[in-house]
């Protein structure tokens, strides 16, 4: 059954229709590479440094959900639990690890790609009535990343407008 998606079941589908190599892709796409990733750069480039910034991308799915979303929203919320652990690894190291939460973001495809009237619940749904930016999502990680982060760590830092 071909099954073609980015980060959804598609509609009419259910997780059970969906099978284990579709939703393995996601699951290794959305969590597995960020802690391959994570693992490379944290003895040389922060522990040994005393000194280290990470911040994972996870989405207001992991809090929140969707139809179809069932495997994506695993993936970003087991990043979730994978920043609160690796806090208490990496903090005594002066490592601080966070997560940027973003809810429906003004990007190309979301532009392009989906329904105006799903855009536009989105919207109504969002206390600012406006969807985040690219660069809103930008300067929320430039700031954990940065040395004006100096004790925030574990955090799940939401950037949705208020959603």
């Amino acid at each position: 059954m071909p099954c073609a998606f980015a980060s959804f079941i598609p509609p009419g589908l259910h997780l059970e229709d969906v099978p284990p190599k579709e939703w393995s892709a996601l699951l290794r796409d959305n969590l597995e590479q960020t802690l391959h990733t994570v693992q490379l750069v944290l003895p040389g480039m922060l522990r040994a440094r005393k000194w280290g910034r990470v911040a994972l991308v996870s989405s207001h799915i992991a809090r929140d959900g969707a139809p179809g979303q069932e495997i994506y929203g695993a993936a970003k919320a087991a990043l979730h639990g994978f920043a609160r652990s690796l806090a208490w690894d990496a903090g005594p190291d002066r490592v601080l690890v966070n997560v940027v939460s973003p809810g429906l973001t003004r990007t190309a495809g979301v532009l392009a790609d989906l329904p105006a009237q799903v855009r536009e619940r989105e919207l109504a749904q969002t206390p600012t009535r406006r969807l985040s930016s690219p660069e809103d999502v930008a300067r929320a990680i430039a700031f954990l990343c940065s040395a004006a982060n100096d004790n925030i760590t574990g955090a799940v830092l939401d950037v949705s407008g208020g959603r």
